[in-house]
């Protein structure tokens, strides 16, 4: 076990920490001097990286910042290994997960520009072995490119059995709903179109073109030596809280396109030059201007990367201040990362933490991008954003009041200035926001799940003024409890329903990837993690989430005694393990 303690805060502080005094909003670079106006911008972002690490128990980080022109900064912070004080290094590789996903559309829009592949073809007219249920439409190129396709996220490209393939829950083209699946999909169009594996066909179409001569194109034992020792959280079957226990990452291999790359910010740095400069490298482009302007578009609306984001071929497209920025975000088993590229200002800033707490660095990647903006324009510099800004809380939405349970057992919740806490037999505990109405509580008594505020159910059919007026909360839900708000009549606890308790249990998977799930009734449902709710659609089979387009499914099987032992979901297989859920 290895915990970041008082000490290492204040270590992490001080290794990045700059002579001089603190900066703040308001003061142009010119204002403050000094023949490198980017030098001043960098000394706030190296307190910036300070903080937000040992806020976010970010154990190191490495950070690449670039213009079109050159690179800008690259930079490393923390430790590899906390208890030896082994610090970080640019020359460590960080895996960049779903950032990946860029490269490969790239290569798709290579193998276009050859007129080895039509865009809006069939999937099937190359991979006439893929096996898929599509009763809403055929899966072109493009819809797997744009996260279209209506197919889950973490499915099997290789099913194991003809009833279990993937299955597709909306009309291609209609909705966005990420899936590695479908890039991984890209990834065998790719090796049968190229004749090589897609590892190779990467380095040699992308990687050595723009020089990005450290980078591994897969994970693999064999380039190991060379990534940076990571961490995950201790426990695998709980909420992990801020500062929350870290264990050392086992091995892992990844091959697949959607997220098989480990980089250096050296090369991450190369990377944004080449998407900031719209696909030309010294002595020649890697795509043209036209499938650039393709790889750029916003094909689809994709609120899931935020409330006006929409999504390109294999990035997100957006405007931050007003400017066009493509990002995209990588999450793996040990390491988190971000990437912002401010096309209309051309500079990029790339940020991975070699950790998986639950968050992208996507404050970092942001903040570097604002800082160099107004370095390049002579501009008051940007206010330093909180380390932990997520965690702040609206106290409008009224999570305040008394929450009773079935039995009488009583929460409270109170509201700080920006800050909720629980009140439970005595004690104040501090809540920390995970996404809106969702908590955690670094707290014994509540560390199993989330804690998750429940609002009223509205029709479609609402008044215009609904989305300023959120719908009262009527519960607190905390895994199979269920707790009413005692300023909201009608809310009822149910009883459970007896026929959904053999499937109530922990599910276990040695797969790093997968971990623990466990699966609770409440209110007469069944949820995975107290978080995501279970519709049936068929025998022993789920859909995951209120939304009734997910392509997301549980399967219960292999029942004995009537218990299943086995739970399918997300692309892993789970197996029920009784008697460890306390």
């Amino acid at each position: 076990m290895d915990l970041l303690t008082r000490r290492d805060i204040l270590q992490l502080s001080l290794a990045a920490a700059i002579p001089g005094g603190l900066l703040w909003s308001g003061r142009s670079v010119a204002a403050i001097g000094g023949s490198d106006p980017n030098a001043v911008a960098f000394r706030l972002l190296d307190r910036f990286v300070a903080g937000y690490s040992a806020a976010m128990n970010a154990p190191g980080l490495t950070l690449a910042v670039a213009s079109g022109e050159r690179t800008l900064r690259t930079a490393s912070y923390g430790f590899v290994e906390r208890a030896a004080r082994i610090p970080v290094t640019t020359d460590l590789l960080f895996e960049i997960g779903s950032i990946t996903k860029s490269f490969a559309a790239l290569v798709i829009l290579q193998l276009s520009e050859e007129r080895k592949l039509q865009l809006q073809a069939p999937i099937l007219d190359y991979l006439p072995w893929l096996s898929m249920d599509c009763p809403f439409g055929e899966i072109t190129i493009h819809h797997l490119l744009t996260h279209s396709s209506g197919m889950p996220d973490d499915a099997p490209v290789f099913p194991d059995s003809a009833e279990r393939r993937p299955r597709q829950a909306f009309k291609p083209g209609s909705e966005f709903h990420y899936s590695n699946w479908g890039f991984g999909v890209l990834g065998y169009l790719i090796e049968a179109l190229d004749s090589k594996p897609w590892p190779v066909s990467l380095t040699e179409r992308i990687l050595k073109p723009v020089g990005m001569s450290h980078t591994a194109a897969a994970i693999t034992s064999a380039v190991r030596p060379r990534i940076a020792p990571s961490y995950v959280p201790l426990y695998d079957d709980r909420t992990y809280p801020r500062l929350g226990p870290l264990a050392p990452a086992g091995n892992l291999t990844v091959q697949t396109a959607a997220g098989s790359i480990a980089s250096t910010p050296g090369d991450m740095a190369l990377y944004m030059r080449m998407i900031l400069n719209r696909g030309v490298v010294p002595g020649g482009r890697i795509v043209s201007e036209e499938s650039f302007v393709l790889f750029a578009t916003p094909h689809i609306p994709a609120s899931e990367f935020g409330p006006t984001a929409s999504y390109g071929y294999g990035i997100a497209v957006d405007k931050l201040d007003g400017r066009v920025r493509l990002r995209h975000t990588g999450g793996m088993v040990s390491f988190m990362s971000a990437i912002h590229m401010d096309l209309d200002s051309k500079v990029g800033a790339f940020a991975s933490i070699n950790a998986q707490l639950g968050y992208r660095p996507n404050p970092v990647a942001e903040y570097a991008l604002r800082l160099m903006r107004a370095a390049m324009d002579r501009a008051p510099l940007p206010a330093m954003p909180p380390f932990d800004e997520s965690a702040k809380v609206d106290a409008a939405p009224g999570y305040a009041g008394t929450y009773v349970a079935a039995d009488g057992r009583r929460l409270g919740v109170e509201a700080g200035a920006d800050r909720l806490s629980l009140v439970f037999e005595g004690r104040r505990i501090p809540l920390q926001q995970t996404e809106e109405g969702t908590f955690i509580a670094d707290d014994l008594a509540f560390d199993r799940y989330p804690l998750v505020f429940e609002r009223e159910s509205r029709s479609g059919e609402g008044t215009q003024g609904a989305a300023a007026s959120p719908p009262p909360i009527v519960a607190l839900a905390y895994g199979a409890d269920w707790y009413a708000s005692s300023r909201v009549h009608g809310a009822n606890a149910l009883s459970p329903s007896p026929e959904l308790v053999p499937y109530e249990g922990t599910y276990y998977s040695e797969n790093p990837w997968n971990g623990t799930i466990l699966v609770v009734q409440r209110q007469r449902r069944l949820w995975i993690g107290g978080t995501d709710p279970l519709f049936r659609v068929g025998n022993h089979l789920f859909r995951v989430g209120l939304q009734a387009s997910s392509p997301e499914l549980a399967e219960f099987s292999e029942f004995v005694g009537g218990t299943p032992r086995i739970l399918r979901f997300d692309g892993g297989e789970f197996q029920r393990v009784d008697g460890t859920s306390a």
